[in-house]
Parts: structure tokens; C-alpha cells; sequence
């Protein structure tokens, strides 16, 4: 496959030295990320037209490069197909050559049934994936084959062939989503997790990101204020600080394969909101660039703890100071929570997750 013929090369923009975009080239490097940006909105009964974004990148890569190491790789704006199928086949097919040469591919713009081609390509390669999705809203519509991001969720954890392991759904807010559809994810033990959940600290919400293969956010989750920051702009979301603290979480996570910020509204001549997401990216890249240079081998602290007549066990990442919960020796096979999770434990307290985690 030549990439080159479903890309359009990204803009040059002048930076200084010290400036992300110093370190940002247009070939991919093995073991790199890559951005891809994407203006296919059709998911969510938008248009396929070339969308611009300039300033977003200008935003972006004149933010600073720090210390990063790993390497950065714009390649450019994705040619939306001539049917959304189109387009979701060959941004397959790009993603697929990315993840083969194991680099990280970011896509970046389009509506969130892109997440279905992200998901599709990373299962093609892996499998029992853990997914974890940022959305304000919890869709799983049957009724179209044609692939919206009303139903794309569905087609995800419907797949019978190649079903997801864990799927953790982030930023749920209640007020504007239908009731059996939260009432089945519970039923199949999926965790929901709401917007008032999240906000203050990411401390709780931090496991959830831990293991994650894929991540995918929806913009509209994010709070939009004076200027819509995405395509169905909401009053309450997660706010600035918040949403870039989740994203650097998301960097953070050590089975990471591929990440997409979609539904932000590219139409958009606000500075903020430019900035907003360009700085979205930028923590991003910073989560990453730290878990790269974590070291690979861990020491674990094991903590027992009784609670009535039953043991149970925490242990503690003694380089990261990250908790889990299980009573194996292989970390592989205990539960990643949160500092909070033992104190409650030390109370005599589990909460569900962990409950259903020992049955």
C-alpha cells in the first residue's frame, strides 16, 4: 500500500528549536506516533468536505518539545472516501501499516464511528482488547447497518468473531441518555462511569486507563463555553484542565495502540478552542513519552487486609506508585485501582468493580 495516495502532507509551519514542531517530521519512524487528521463527519450526519487544520497545528507545534524522546510523525490530512465506507476501509488499511511498524497512530477530527476503524484495525492484530471511550453519550442503536456513531458502539461489543475484552465508557452523563441502554451495560458488568465521577481529581478514574489498548474521546464531552468546542456542544462536560489531564492519563497507559479525538467542531475560529485541542494533544504526547520511559521491570509492595472472615490483597508499584488489587503473583492478572480502593478496603469497604473482580 502507498500511504502517500490517501494523504494530503501536512502544511509547513516555521517554529523555533525548542518548539514541538522542531521535532514533528512527516516520515514515520519505527517505534514513533503518528497524527493523522480526518475530516469524514458523515458518521454524525455531517459532510466529507476537507476540513483545515492549520491552526490547530500551529497551536501544536508551538508548544514546547520538552525533554520527548520518542518520535513524532505528522502525516498529514486522511482523503475521506467517496461513501463512509470508503473511508473507513482505507483508514483501516492506513492504521493496519502504522500498527505493523509499531507506531502509535493518533487520528485526530472526523465524527466518533471513526473509533470502530481504529478499533477494527488494532483487533486485526491484537485481540482481547480493552477499550476505553470519553462520551457525554451511551448509543446502541441496532437499527442501521450503515455505520453511524450511534450505532458503531454496538457493532463493537456485538462482534461475535472478535469481541472486545473490557470496554469502560467515561464522562456518561445521565440527563440525556436512554435508560435501557445504561440498564444492559450494567447488566454485562461493562463500567459506566459518570461525569460527576470525574471531575476534581483523575485519581479514581486512573485505573480505567492503565491497560487500555485503545482510546477514543468524543469533544462533546468536553464543555463548550461562548463558542461551540465540538459538533453537538454541551453545557456541561468535562472542563479544560479535566479533559487534559485525561489525556495525559490516556498516554499513561502501558498497552496503548492507538488513540482518536473526534467531533470537534473544525469550523471553529476561536483561538481557545484551537488551543484547547492542540493542548489536548500535547498532554497526550507527554503521557506517552513518560510511560516510555518507565522502567520495564517493576518491585511490588503486597498488602493483605481482612474484611469479616474473607483476605483479600492489594499491591503497590513501588517505582509508579500505582495499586492493584489481587491475590496472584502475576500483576498481569490483578486489577488495576486506585489508592482510595485500599483505604476504603482498610474500612471494610469494596465497591462493585473490585467485588465482581473476586467472584
Amino acid at each position: 500500500m502507498n500511504i502517500e495516495d490517501l494523504l494530503i502532507p501536512a502544511p509547513n509551519i516555521p517554529t523555533e528549536k525548542w518548539q514541538l514542531g522542531a521535532m514533528i517530521k512527516p516520515e514515520i519512524k519505527e517505534g514513533g506516533i503518528a497524527l493523522i487528521f480526518c475530516s469524514d463527519e458523515r458518521g454524525a450526519g455531517g459532510t466529507a468536505t476537507p476540513k483545515n487544520f492549520t491552526e490547530v497545528r500551529k497551536q501544536l507545534y508551538q508548544l514546547s518539545r520538552h525533554d520527548w524522546e520518542v518520535p513524532i510523525a505528522d502525516l498529514g490530512d486522511f482523503i475521506s472516501g467517496k461513501t463512509p465506507e470508503n473511508t473507513h476501509f482505507a483508514l483501516q488499511e492506513l492504521l493496519t501499516y502504522c500498527l505493523r511498524k509499531h507506531v502509535l497512530p493518533i487520528v485526530i477530527g472526523g465524527s466518533n464511528d471513526i473509533s470502530y476503524s481504529i478499533f477494527s484495525a488494532i483487533n486485526h492484530i491484537y485481540k482481547n482488547l480493552t477499550y476505553v471511550q470519553i462520551n457525554n453519550m451511551l448509543s446502541l442503536d441496532h437499527s442501521d447497518e450503515t455505520l453511524t456513531e450511534k450505532n458503531f458502539l454496538a457493532k463493537i461489543l456485538s462482534s461475535e468473531t472478535n469481541p472486545v475484552g473490557k470496554y469502560h465508557h467515561l464522562g456518561f452523563q445521565k440527563h440525556s441518555n436512554e435508560y435501557d441502554a445504561v440498564k444492559l451495560m450494567n447488566e454485562v458488568n461493562f463500567d459506566i462511569i459518570r461525569l460527576a465521577e470525574m471531575m476534581n481529581s483523575t485519581e479514581p478514574i486512573e485505573p480505567y486507563f492503565r491497560k487500555a489498548d485503545l482510546v477514543t474521546i468524543s469533544c462533546n464531552a468536553v464543555e463548550s463555553i461562548a463558542e461551540p468546542f465540538s459538533v453537538q456542544p454541551q453545557v456541561n462536560g468535562l472542563n479544560r484542565r479535566e479533559i487534559c489531564a485525561y489525556m495525559k492519563e490516556a498516554g499513561l497507559s502501558e498497552n496503548l495502540k492507538s488513540i482518536g479525538i473526534f467531533n470537534y467542531q473544525t469550523s471553529s475560529k476561536n483561538y481557545l478552542n484551537q488551543q484547547l485541542l492542540a493542548q489536548m494533544i500535547w498532554y497526550l504526547l507527554e503521557g506517552i513519552n513518560i510511560q516510555r520511559s518507565h522502567p520495564k521491570e517493576r518491585e511490588y509492595e503486597t498488602f493483605w487486609i481482612m474484611i469479616g472472615d474473607h483476605e483479600v490483597a492489594f499491591k503497590r508499584d513501588t517505582f509508579s506508585n500505582l495499586w492493584y488489587f489481587g491475590k496472584s503473583p502475576n500483576i498481569a492478572e490483578c486489577l488495576p485501582c486506585a489508592k482510595s480502593d485500599f483505604e476504603n478496603a482498610k474500612a471494610g469497604h469494596l465497591n462493585n468493580r473490585l467485588l465482581r473482580f473476586e467472584e
